[in-house]
């Protein structure tokens, strides 16, 4: 255990500093995840390696379930890429020249970007699972860009090279705002990559249909294609575990079937296609084409399309099982299978509109045509698990409105489904499909979607290797221009098909991006008004002990945002309401820039006002990939952790309140698990039905509610933990009175009081906040899951208080 000092926000214990619960600089402490192969613990000195969760033969088996999630989008790009590429003006450079430039800067372009870049580089970046948001998103708070790395790495100092950098984000606010727009931007094209990329890939496999059956029309394609992603869409409740493993041997069959087939191709029709592995032919290519070259690389572009899902899949798999997968089966497979087109279409130029089926040979033609059309439809999944993870951690950070968080792995933590956003991805896929049925056009949109994402992750990968690998300004320099290089004439390209279908990607990416930052705004706003109009303790202490009213028996866990303080909901229920628990906890829940928060550092437990009070703070810290209140007993282990303090608050006196001037104590960390064995107050269990539910409480009313409630809910019943104190002739009386009072309350029942708030701009604001505010703001938490949902409080104990915010 250790102390906390909250009025000063300084640890006593030697350990780094982790990043803070908000702008109070509470301290979060967390652990590495269960999804990272090894972490570090410390033994007689030593540091030892301990493997967990994942192993090799998991890593293996993960590597399996992510060809068919996240490499199904970029293994499939052989269907179209050289049709796209020889379009428009460049139908007058259809020569074996031009195709084995083609080819070069295809197998570059892979090469570069999805193993050099993502792979060996980026992959690199993850925080403990999850892509590099919240490595970024968070240091832009001068406090947290202090305690984040720290924390996160180890490391104690700065590099000298960086602290320009640092002291010009410190100093500038627009800065971090700016940096903020950037990191939400990159998310919302991912985002829209999950809308656009079902639609182009189901349309064009039922196009291949339509080329194998000539009396398909083209509205029985669309209708086909709809059914198929009502169809994507519904399965994805299934998780991404069971969708890995019906999707992963579809993808595999489809990636050896390209291999040969493109091995064939090279030995059968120009096996002089390898000299075009060199880049001297990308040279001769845009010699000879110019500028109607350059446009072409809309068309490379897509031989790319989906790796920008590899990183923000890393919730639902790990870094390692990727490296297993791309670059020792994908890789070599799509090289070869290019290489096999070129070949063919060196020596066949007319077969350009049509390469890929044309290259097959005539004797595989149908089942390699029924591989493609599932591999196809199935290709879109990973930007749907992507987009998955991109909002829940949006969500945690506060940048995202609550939405429902289903966690489909008991072992994989980032598996994770959110079903609001699936249905929202749907409607707005059918509505692409059906209002572009042109898969020209959606390429063009996703292609610029893709390539924004890939050039806003250089940007972001160049800080975390500044800011968190604590690198040289000049290595990072040297990585944003060598790709931003590359990245930059892919996305010129991009930008001149904006008025061919372009445009949809950036108004996708743009609504979702105003959603983002008018919750962020607001949620910011509101939270800075209970932080600036907190009660003052003098005027609590001035109450006396009773607070100037009936203390009837019961908890009352009053919840905030504030970590410091008495928030004004709780003057407001004072002043209204005759009434008041005997016990009092003051909850604050934090969601921390860390993926998980131990057990052991989960509660800080401290004390509002001197002991008769009965009050107490708890604030309970989760990491962004931890689950809320999973385990069903938060109240008790609330209960365990406060009895344990009260106990460690005998024995060491400086947690005491009354040393302090400020009567707001200092806090201590309480373990979990040490409370959960019995070291204070000594636990048994009995089943928890109606009759024990109604034994427990002393109000009629209050029975047939909770009678009806168990009745209706019988997900709801479990066993009910009872609380005695042990014999222990040597504790002292005042504290054997404090946990008897505490074990009483208990058995009353506990109440949840929260606020019900509504958010209003002041008189004053201009019209921009106003609109941002009563508007946009009000209809996202109106249309939101609510606080109370999304923290599993219990309604038929749920108290609000209506209180309105003029911020």
């Amino acid at each position: 255990m250790y102390q906390v000092d909250i009025d000063h926000g300084q640890e006593k214990q030697s350990r780094p500093p982790a990043a803070d619960g908000g702008e109070e600089s509470i301290h979060a402490v967390g652990q590495e995840g269960m999804g990272q192969q090894i972490h570090l613990e410390r033994r007689k000195g030593k540091l030892t390696s301990k493997f967990t969760l994942v192993n090799i033969s998991t890593n293996l088996l993960l590597a399996y379930q992510s060809l068919g999630v996240v490499y199904g989008d970029v293994s499939t790009s052989p269907l179209y890429v050289y049709r796209s590429i020889f379009v428009g003006k460049l139908q007058n450079h259809q020569n074996s020249e031009a195709i084995f430039g083609a080819f070069s800067l295809i197998f570059w372009t892979i090469t570069l970007i999805p193993l050099l870049k993502y792979v060996f580089i980026v992959l690199s970046a993850d925080d403990n699972g999850e892509d590099m948001q919240s490595l970024v998103y968070f240091p832009t708070n001068r406090q947290q860009m202090r305690n984040y790395k720290a924390y996160k790495y180890g490391f104690s100092g700065q590099s000298a090279s960086c602290l320009p950098l640092k002291r010009f984000l410190e100093k500038h606010k627009k800065s971090r705002t700016i940096l903020l727009i950037v990191v939400l931007l990159g998310a919302c094209m991912v985002i829209g990559d999950g809308v656009l990329t079902p639609a182009m890939s189901v349309i064009s496999s039922i196009s291949g249909i339509q080329a194998a059956t000539e009396h398909l029309s083209h509205g029985g394609v669309l209708l086909l294609s709809c059914i198929i992603l009502v169809g994507l869409f519904a399965l994805q409740h299934s998780g991404t575990h069971r969708v890995g493993f019906l999707f992963a041997p579809i993808v595999t069959i489809w990636l050896i079937s390209i291999f040969v087939i493109g091995l064939y191709n090279t030995i059968f029709w120009n096996p002089k296609i390898v000299s075009a592995l060199s880049p001297y032919y990308i040279i001769k290519f845009f010699k000879e084409t110019g500028k109607d070259g350059w446009i072409s690389l809309g068309g490379v572009l897509l031989s790319i399309a989906g790796t920008e899902a590899m990183f923000a899949d890393l919730g639902h798999f790990t870094a390692s099982s990727m490296r297993i997968a791309f670059p020792f089966f994908v890789y070599p497979c799509l090289v070869v299978q290019y290489m096999g087109q070129a070949a063919f279409l060196s020596k066949n130029i007319a077969s350009i509109p049509n390469s890929f089926y044309n290259s097959i040979p005539d004797i595989v033609y149908w089942p390699v045509f029924v591989i493609a059309t599932l591999a196809a439809i199935v290709g879109s999944q990973a930007v749907i698990t992507a987009t998955f993870s991109i909002v829940k951690q949006c969500n945690a950070l506060g940048c995202f409105p609550r939405v429902k968080i289903v966690h489909t792995s008991k072992h994989i933590k980032g598996q994770i489904y959110v079903p609001e956003i699936n249905w929202i991805l749907m409607i707005l896929t059918l509505a692409v499909a059906v209002g572009f049925q042109d898969t020209t056009l959606i390429g063009n949109a996703y292609g610029l979607a893709c390539m924004t994402v890939m050039f806003i992750t250089t940007f972001l990968m160049a800080l975390v290797i500044i800011f968190v690998w604590q690198r040289s300004v000049a290595l990072a320099t040297s990585f944003l221009l060598l790709f931003w290089l590359i990245e930059g004439v892919y996305l010129s390209s991009a930008f001149i098909k904006i008025p061919q279908g372009g445009w949809v990607s950036l108004v996708l990416s743009f609504v979702f991006l105003a959603i983002m930052f008018v919750w962020h705004y607001g949620t910011r706003k509101k939270y800075n008004f209970d932080l600036h109009n907190k009660v003052p303790l003098k005027w609590l202490l001035g109450l006396g002990p009773s607070l100037g009213i009936v203390r009837v028996p019961g908890i009352g866990l009053i919840y905030s945002e504030l970590a410091t303080g008495v928030p004004s909901i709780f003057s407001h229920f004072v002043t209204n309401l005759p009434a008041f628990h005997s016990v009092l906890v003051f909850v604050c829940v934090k969601s921390v820039p860390v993926p998980f928060v131990s057990p052991e550092e989960r509660f800080l437990i401290g004390r509002i006002c001197p002991r008769p009070y009965r009050m107490y703070r708890c604030i309970v810290r989760y990491g962004y990939k931890d689950i809320q209140r999973d385990d069903g007993n938060f109240e008790d282990l609330l209960i365990q952790s406060i009895a344990e303090f009260i106990q460690m608050e005998a024995v060491e006196p400086q947690l005491s309140s009354s040393e302090s001037p400020s009567f707001d104590g200092r806090m201590a960390v309480i373990s979990t698990r040490s409370v959960q064995s019995g070291s204070t107050l000594l636990v048994s269990e009995e089943d928890f039905g109606i009759s024990n539910s109604i034994q427990s409480s002393k109000s009629l009313t209050l029975q047939s509610l909770r009678s009806a409630y168990d009745d209706e809910n019988p997900q709801m019943r479990r066993r009910r933990v009872r609380f005695r104190l042990p014999e222990n002739p040597g504790m002292d009386q005042a504290v054997r009175d404090e946990l008897s009072d505490l074990i009483q309350a208990k058995e009353a029942g506990v109440a949840y009081i929260m606020g019900h708030s509504y958010v209003k701009a002041r008189r004053s604001s201009s019209f921009l906040k106003k609109l941002v505010i009563d508007i946009g703001y009000s209809f996202l938490r109106k249309n939101c899951r609510g606080p109370a949902v999304a923290l599993n409080i219990p309604h038929i104990s749920l108290i609000e208080v209506g209180m309105i915010y003029y911020v």
